[in-house]
C-alpha cells in the first residue's frame, strides 16, 4: 500500500455494539485528574448515592460512595434498565410509592417520573431502584454489601483491551444513548433513529419485529448501492438488528446476516462491505458485557464467568482483524473507522445528567408508558479506533448513538435526517484529524484475559431464559405468525433453555440461515 489519504478514512465502518454499561462503569477511571487535557471520570470527585430510609439493610451509613469493582462480574444480579427503572435511577424518584418493590411491568403511572416539566435529572437513584429491583427480582431486600455494588466501576487494570484502546484513540466523554430504557429501543435508533413509538423489549410481542417500521440506514446504503453485512458471534442464532427491524429487512435476511467468522474472512481479504455491524452473542455463555444474571438462580449457571472477559475477547479479535487488515485494493487499516459502542447503560451508575432530545418526530402522538422522547438515554463508552486518530484523544463534545448516522449520511450523501435526533447528532468525522496516518505496526497490542470455557449445551434444559433472550424469542413468535409460518399458538413467558433452543433450531433454523449452518 502506498499513499493512503483522509479522503478515504471512512470508506469502511465497524460497528460493534455491547450491552449494558455507563461511561462510569468501564471507563471512569480512565484517565487521572490532569493527565489529558480534559476528562469526565469519577476520580477526584466524592460520587455517592444516598440510601433511602426504607432500606432494611445500611440505612444507617446515610450513603453509599463510589467505588471500585470488587470482582469482573459486578453488579449481580443485573440492575434493571427498563424504563421505570431508569426514571428512579435517575431522578431519585418512586412515583407512586406502590411501585416500590415491584417489577417494572407491574409499575404504574406516571411510572416513576417526577414531574412536569421533567427536571434535570440529579443521578442519585441508582441505589434506591438497586434495592427495589432486587427486593422485586429476589423476595428480599439486599444487605449493603450486595447493594453496594451498583455504586462501582472497573479500573484500567481489570480491563486491558477496552482500557488500552481508549488510551490508544480516541475516546467520547460525553456519548449518550437514545432511550432512558433498554436495549430494543436504544438498537431501533442506532440504525432508524427512532424507535417507533416504543419503549420497552417485546411488549407487546410483536412491537418491533412487526409495528417498527421505521427506514433504516442499512436500506439507505443499498439505495446508494453501498453494501452492508450484519456480523453475528457465534452461538448466536438470531440476530438482534434483524429481529428490531424485521418489517424492513426480512428479505435479506438470508443475504446479509452472517457469523463473525466472516468477518474476519471479509477484513483478511480486503472485503469488508461500507458498513459492518458485529453483535456479540447474546445467548447463554454470552459475551456482550451485559451484567449478570446468576445471582438470581443460586445453583444455576446462565451466564459465562465474568461477564465483561469474553467481550473484551471479542473486541481484540474484531480490532485485530481491522489492524491487520492490509489489502491494497479493498478495505484496509487505513480506510476502515472502528466504532466501539454500548446500546444502553443497563442501569449501572454514571455521574453525568442526560441532556434533552428533540422529539424524532415532533408531530408524533406520545410514546409508550407516555414518554414523549424528549431526553436522551444516559451517557455509555464509547470509542474510535482510526490510523487518522492520535492517542490519548478525548473528545468532550456532546455525541449520541444516532452519531454513526449521521456521519454515515454525511460521508455518502444519503439524503435527509432519518428523524429529528439523527439531525441534532454530532458527525464522527473530525475526529479523525491527523494528516498523516498512523502505521499500524504502531497502534497499542491488546492481549485479552483468558475467557474461562462456558459449554451451553450443558446449561440445564429447564434453566430460565435470560430476560433478553426472553424478548427475542417473543418477537420471533410474532414475527412467525406475521409471516404465516407454522409457530406454536402462543408464546409463554416462563419459556425454558431446551425449549427454546429446540424451537430456534426446528422452527426458527430458516429465519437466519447463516447463523445456523456453523452451529
Amino acid at each position: 500500500m502506498s499513499g493512503p489519504t483522509r479522503d478515504n478514512a471512512l470508506d469502511h465502518v465497524v460497528v460493534i455494539v455491547f450491552e449494558n454499561r455507563s461511561f462510569d462503569n468501564l471507563l471512569g477511571r480512565l484517565y487521572e485528574p490532569g493527565e489529558v487535557r480534559s476528562f469526565e471520570g469519577v476520580l477526584g470527585k466524592e460520587l455517592s448515592n444516598p440510601i433511602p430510609a426504607w432500606a432494611e439493610n445500611g440505612a444507617d451509613r446515610t450513603v453509599v460512595p463510589y467505588g471500585v469493582a470488587a470482582n469482573l462480574d459486578t453488579p449481580n444480579p443485573d440492575p434493571g434498565e427498563e424504563y421505570q427503572h431508569v426514571n428512579t435511577q435517575l431522578f431519585g424518584t418512586i412515583d407512586p410509592p406502590l411501585n416500590r418493590c415491584e417489577l417494572a411491568d407491574k409499575m404504574v403511572a406516571p411510572y416513576n417520573v417526577p414531574g412536569s416539566p421533567v427536571p434535570v435529572p440529579t443521578m442519585d437513584g441508582f441505589v434506591a431502584d438497586y434495592i427495589s429491583a432486587f427486593t422485586a427480582e429476589i423476595g428480599r431486600q439486599p444487605t449493603y454489601v450486595e447493594y453496594s455494588q451498583i455504586m462501582a466501576g472497573y479500573t484500567p487494570e481489570q480491563l486491558p483491551v477496552v482500557s488500552a484502546l481508549a488510551r490508544g484513540f480516541a475516546t467520547f466523554d460525553h456519548w449518550f444513548c437514545e432511550v432512558p430504557s433498554q436495549t430494543f429501543p436504544n438498537r431501533s435508533f442506532f440504525h432508524a433513529a427512532t424507535s417507533s413509538g416504543f419503549v420497552v423489549n417485546m411488549d407487546p410481542p410483536d412491537s418491533f419485529p412487526v409495528r417498527n417500521t421505521a427506514e433504516t440506514l442499512f436500506e439507505r446504503l443499498e439505495s446508494k448501492g453501498l453494501t452492508w453485512r450484519v456480523y453475528c458471534d457465534p452461538p448466536s442464532h438470531i440476530s438482534f438488528t434483524g429481529l428490531v427491524h424485521a418489517a424492513r429487512l426480512y428479505p435479506r435476511f438470508a443475504e446479509n446476516f452472517v457469523t463473525t467468522d466472516r468477518f474476519l474472512e471479509d477484513a483478511a481479504d480486503g472485503a469488508l462491505p461500507t458498513y459492518s455491524f458485529v453483535e456479540p452473542n447474546m445467548w447463554h455463555g454470552h459475551n456482550d458485557m451485559h451484567p449478570a444474571f446468576n445471582a438470581l438462580l443460586p445453583g444455576l449457571k446462565i451466564d459465562a464467568p465474568e461477564s465483561v472477559v469474553g467481550g473484551e475477547a471479542l473486541l481484540a479479535k474484531i480490532y485485530n482483524a481491522v489492524r491487520s487488515a492490509s489489502s491494497s485494493r479493498g478495505s484496509n487499516a487505513y480506510n476502515t473507522l472502528l466504532m466501539v459502542n454500548f446500546d444502553e447503560h443497563g442501569g449501572t451508575f454514571d455521574h453525568v445528567p442526560p441532556p434533552p432530545a428533540p422529539p424524532p418526530d415532533p408531530a408524533a402522538r406520545v410514546g409508550q408508558l407516555g414518554f414523549r422522547f424528549d431526553r436522551s438515554g444516559v451517557r455509555v463508552p464509547a470509542l474510535a479506533i482510526s490510523a487518522w486518530i492520535p492517542e490519548h484523544t478525548v473528545v468532550n463534545d456532546e455525541y449520541r448513538n444516532t452519531s454513526i448516522i449521521r456521519t454515515m449520511r454525511e460521508r455518502w450523501t444519503l439524503g435527509a435526517p432519518f428523524s429529528a435526533r439523527d439531525a441534532i447528532a454530532a458527525n464522527i468525522a473530525p475526529t479523525l484529524s491527523l494528516d498523516k496516518p498512523r502505521d499500524p505496526k504502531d497502534w497499542p497490542d491488546v492481549v485479552a484475559q483468558p475467557v474461562p470455557q462456558f459449554d451451553a449445551s450443558l446449561v440445564p434444559a429447564d434453566t430460565p431464559l435470560r430476560p433478553l433472550a426472553r424478548a427475542a424469542l417473543s418477537g420471533l413468535f410474532a414475527l412467525g405468525k406475521e409471516l404465516g409460518h407454522a409457530v406454536p399458538d402462543t408464546f409463554h413467558g416462563g419459556i425454558k433453555s431446551g425449549e427454546a433452543i429446540a424451537l430456534l433450531h426446528d422452527t426458527f433454523g430458516h429465519v437466519f440461515p447463516g447463523l445456523h449452518q456453523q452451529q
